[in-house]
């Protein structure tokens, strides 16, 4: 690898990790860069030291916003604990299935998602305590820690952008404790799938560890900046990272 493919994938490292903390969706800016990077690099290779680096940033983030905000640990703690597991599941599985048979539906879900949002222009700015409910926090746990977090360990891009809507479409949470609960089981997604890939011998420690100091910068700028201005600036950049990530996808999949 060139210095010059270095330096631009370290400063993708630290955007992806002010993108990962502020609402999620950074892996789709650091995964394409990784394989421009370093052509021919294998996929598991590429998950496990995007991997590798995704963990400093979301540990940082999740301490900067335990730190100065409150985290309903009911529904963070047990999902974050489930995602440990269905990570590691859904990285075992990450070879089993070509990355272009996600596309079209993480497509769909996305443009729900920026459909949603949208149109709901009170959702998450101010929270919504009614909505926690027994079977909205079991539903919520579930779908974080069991579904989200398969997926992020068999590809991954865009899971902190849907574990931020999960938590607060189902538990009323607003954008700024939703990405602060999202940190938390992105940390423990990225911490399973770690595990599995690192097993495998498909992580290049070296270079994740160079991306992960840049991750952890661009984390802890990104958590204090959504802290610091709150639940509406969050709102803007999840709806501008979600048509990020439509039209990234758009293009792979017909582009």
């Amino acid at each position: 690898m060139d210095v010059g493919s270095l330096i631009t994938l370290l400063a993708a490292a630290a955007a992806a990790g002010w993108v990962d903390a502020v609402v999620g969706g950074g892996g789709l800016l650091l995964l394409p860069a990784l394989f421009i990077a370093a052509p021919g690099l294998p996929l598991a290779t590429a998950l496990g030291t995007n991997k590798l680096a995704a963990i400093a940033g979301t540990t940082t983030a999740a301490v900067t916003y335990a730190r100065r905000t409150k985290i309903d640990w009911r529904v963070a703690g047990p999902a974050a604990g489930l995602a440990v597991v269905f990570a590691g599941v859904g990285a075992a599985l990450a070879n089993s299935v070509p990355a272009s048979a996600y596309r079209p539906v993480v497509l769909g879900v996305l443009v729900a998602v920026a459909l949603f949002v949208s149109l709901r222009p009170r959702l998450g700015v101010v929270a919504q305590p009614q909505r926690r409910t027994r079977v909205r926090v079991v539903a919520a746990v579930a779908v974080a820690g069991g579904g989200i977090a398969v997926y992020d360990g068999m590809i991954g891009p865009g899971t902190g952008t849907f574990l931020v809507l999960t938590f607060t479409a189902l538990v009323g949470a607003d954008f700024v404790h939703g990405s602060a609960m999202a940190k938390l089981v992105n940390a423990g997604t990225n911490l399973g799938a770690l595990v599995v890939f690192a097993s495998a011998g498909h992580v290049w420690w070296l270079l994740g560890a160079a991306m992960a100091v840049c991750n952890i910068a661009g984390a802890a700028l990104g958590a204090r900046m959504a802290l610091r201005r709150g639940s509406g600036f969050v709102r803007v950049v999840l709806l501008v990272v979600v048509v990020v990530l439509v039209a990234k996808l758009a293009y792979d999949q017909w582009g």
